[in-house]
């Protein structure tokens, strides 16, 4: 009996030993993939060592509140010592990691447990302190559970305070309302930990994962491990045809997962019960079933979107409060939520307008289904309607097939090279649209913000170093790098582990590049929250701007000094512009929050009441610049309007469309320019 015993005990411990070892192999062959491919491969020594250990760790307890200073100091005699582990295939430090993150998330569900079951009072006299350092670990767990009591009271408060801005209401029903939110605020914290303690991928499984991808990243912010999911739903995320569920969904202000639309003719509409502004509570897919109210964003939209679940089953609340399930065989159906659309702007000279959501693509399609051709289709419906000028709206477009951008940006220049590419070995390719002629050759506005990346900012680039837009919004992301997915697997086996790896840097036709810095438009405009945007420059391991010293291309530009005229008097005008001025004081306030050590919160009703409204009325001075039409008149093409006629879905998507781009103070000013250039 002791001897079963004994073999009982080393079984799982030989599990783990086997698991770490197939782990080790996938991280080795991470490691090769991206010394052998990326662009600029790094060493593998102390400081690689060290960026994965902080960001793991930063990963699995941001604020401090999980681990225990002597668990942390455990963890932390691997600090120095990763590099080494991946050169001699050791990985049997990943059962620390495992073994102390489960003993400490089992801690922080036990606490939570205790304390509903606990009385909590909101009189009470804690305060929550925010810093721009690090705190340090607890020391003893009872002050781990001291901060989680805090902060779940805290988070109860805050549930009731964003129910209405009357203070005083809420205050005469503050017990009650706590008696609502409590449970919820408990269910949602004990739900996130039985998610971290047994995810999708297994437990094990999720830390290595996580060490993979965070090793990538130190290459540069663009690499990334993917697992086959992962990948599936990257790829789903750029191609223009994908496996649906006929249904799009937003998250509200309360975290609540709501149905938003439902495409017509698509499996959600076909059940004849799934409604606009149905709440969803569960999804089951793969034999696992997910709670909606502790699931990440992220995982809620790969269910939804990606190919690796076909038959996804809904359990959906309606606003009568019925509940109802529902079970969803995909198809594939198109995204015209991200397709190219265009309206005609303005009645005498009218300009064409042109959306460019992203650079999709069609994968698996032979037939001309791609971003190029859309936006083409296009240009030819617009030319029907005789404009004067042209926008391109590359705003929010974080880019997407380098392939479509390059055929859409030589569809708008003469001939000629459109960039540079260059390779780890810094072997230079110039790539080339040998194609002469233009689809349009009248004068044109392309529109960026700092959400435009990659290859929006190939396409301003090349418009720009042509002379033959000018370039209007807010500097740019900054990301003139190209990434491949490549499966670690031999090709004759099935891959089931993928690395996004970055293989190439673009430079424009100058020799400039806009990596790091982004693309300057000639007209800069001010935008909300512009500072505090996730631009290139703001990433630790983001490789850096340089340039190519001798490179003398031949092109031929069109004339400079229209466009410097037109950016000139559009400077002008928006320097008085009621509308600009308003976002550069709401800026001025929002920086000012933002930038000054915020002040500590006592755990109180008023307290909190007063910091979870803090920002409303910059909220409201936001939506007020985002409702506002402005005064250009909007209308489809002849073609588009014949199409929208007969199709209420169509026609309702076409009026929110129709609505975004009349409140758009951006694209008023794109109209603006071009009818300073026709002149």
């Amino acid at each position: 009996m002791k001897k079963l015993f004994a073999f009982a005990l080393l079984l799982p411990l030989a599990m783990g030993a086997q698991n770490h070892d197939k782990a080790c192999d996938v991280f080795s062959k991470v490691n090769s993939v991206l010394q052998s491919r990326h662009y600029k491969p790094k060493p593998v020594d102390d400081s690689l060592s060290v960026y994965v250990f902080d960001k793991v760790m930063e990963g699995l307890d941001d604020n401090r509140i999980l681990f225990l200073k002597e668990e942390y100091e455990q963890l932390a005699r691997h600090r120095y010592a990763i590099d080494n582990y991946i050169k001699d295939k050791d990985c049997s430090f990943f059962s620390d990691f495992i073994t102390i993150y489960k003993k400490a998330l089992e801690r922080s569900r036990g606490f939570v447990e205790e304390i509903g079951r606990e009385p909590l009072p909101f009189n009470t006299k804690d305060t929550i302190y925010y810093s721009r350092e690090t705190f340090p670990f607890h020391s003893k767990a009872d002050r781990i559970k001291s901060f989680l009591r805090k902060k779940i009271t805290y988070d109860i408060l805050e549930d009731i305070s964003e129910q209405s801005k009357n203070k005083d209401s809420l205050k005469v029903h503050l017990e009650a309302l706590g008696k609502i939110s409590r449970p919820k605020i408990l269910e949602s914290y004990l739900c996130k930990a039985n998610l971290l303690l047994n995810p999708s991928e297994g437990f094990e499984n999720s830390i290595y994962n996580r060490f993979y991808s965070v090793f990538c990243s130190y290459f540069d912010p663009h690499s990334t491990y993917f697992n086959y999911s992962e990948k599936a739903s990257f790829v789903s995320s750029i191609s223009t045809e994908n496996y649906s569920l006929g249904l799009y969904v937003s998250q509200n202000e309360k975290e609540q997962i709501i149905v938003e639309d439902i495409v017509p003719g698509g499996p959600a509409y076909k059940t004849d019960k799934i409604k606009k502004g149905d709440e969803i509570i569960k999804l089951a897919a793969n034999d696992t079933e997910y709670t909606v109210s502790c699931a990440s964003m992220d995982k809620i939209n790969d269910i939804v979107n990606s190919d690796t679940y076909r038959t996804v089953v809904l359990t959906l609340r309606k606003k009568d409060g019925s509940v109802y399930s529902v079970s969803l065989e995909k198809k594939v159906m198109k995204a015209d939520d991200h397709s190219v659309y265009s309206f005609v702007l303005g009645d005498k000279d009218p300009v064409g307008y042109i959306k460019v959501p992203s650079f999709y693509t069609a994968f698996d399609s032979d037939k001309s289904q791609g971003c190029a051709d859309d936006v083409a289709r296009e240009v030819v419906k617009l030319k029907k309607e005789n404009i004067k000028g042209l926008i391109i709206d590359l705003q929010y477009n974080g880019g997407g097939s380098m392939d479509e951008v390059i055929r859409m940006a030589g569809m708008f220049i003469n001939f000629g090279p459109v960039a540079v590419v260059t390779d780890k070995d810094m072997d230079y390719n110039v790539i080339k649209d040998f194609n002469r002629g233009m689809v349009f050759n009248g004068p044109m506005v392309v529109l960026v913000n700092g959400f435009s990346a990659s290859a929006s900012e190939f396409f301003a680039g090349v418009m720009q170093d042509y002379n033959r837009a000018i370039i209007v919004g807010n500097t740019t992301v900054g990301k003139a790098t190209m990434q491949t997915i490549l499966p670690l697997e031999a090709a004759n086996e099935k891959p089931e582990d993928f690395v996004k790896v970055t293989i190439d840097k673009f430079y424009r036709i100058t020799g400039k590049s806009s990596q790091y810095i982004g693309i300057v438009p000639d007209v800069e405009l001010p935008t909300f929250f512009d500072k505090l945007l996730p631009r290139e420059r703001t990433m630790t391991t983001a490789i850096k701007n340089d340039s190519i010293a001798d490179l003398h291309l031949r092109f031929s530009k069109m004339p400079e000094e229209p466009i410097k005229r037109a950016a000139e008097l559009s400077r002008n005008r928006t320097a008085s512009d009621a509308g600009f001025q308003m976002v550069t004081s709401v800026n001025d306030r929002i920086n000012a929050l933002y930038n000054n050590a915020k002040k500590p919160v006592a755990v109180t009703f008023d307290s909190v009441f007063d910091d979870v409204h803090s920002m409303d009325q910059i909220w409201k001075d936001i939506s007020a610049a985002a409702e506002k039409e402005l005064g250009f008149s909007i209308r489809n093409t002849a073609f588009n309007q014949e199409v929208t006629g007969y199709d209420d879905y169509l026609k309702n998507a076409n009026e929110y469309k129709i609505k975004s781009v009349k409140t758009d103070m951006y694209i008023n000013e794109a109209v603006n320019i071009l009818k300073d250039l026709n002149q």
